[in-house]
């Protein structure tokens, strides 16, 4: 999760479609350049450990946009396939 929070910080999309799992995975992603993310706070975690193959993450990341500052609220989906974990899907 949080190298993914960091993907989106820094506008590595390759990397976010990389760690995307292919059965949810979008063809195409863009980034919006005006966000700029500056903080994320882990609030709960479900699973996700060494011999776990799915994990639940509960965060918060905020953000600022035109000097506004906002926060997105989320409980991502994520699942290990051959040691690797994959983002799946999100409920915002």
């Amino acid at each position: 999760m949080r190298s993914r929070y960091s993907a989106f910080a820094v506008g590595d999309v390759d990397y976010l479609l990389d760690s995307w799992h292919p059965s949810t995975r979008p063809a195409h992603f863009e980034l919006d350049d005006t966000l700029h993310w500056t903080r994320l706070d882990i609030e709960r975690t479900e699973k996700g450990g060494p011999f776990d193959s799915t994990g639940v993450v509960e965060f918060t990341a905020y953000c600022r946009q035109g000097g506004v500052r906002s926060a997105q609220h989320e409980v991502s989906r994520f699942t290990r396939v051959a040691q690797r974990w994959y983002y799946v899907d999100a409920e915002v």
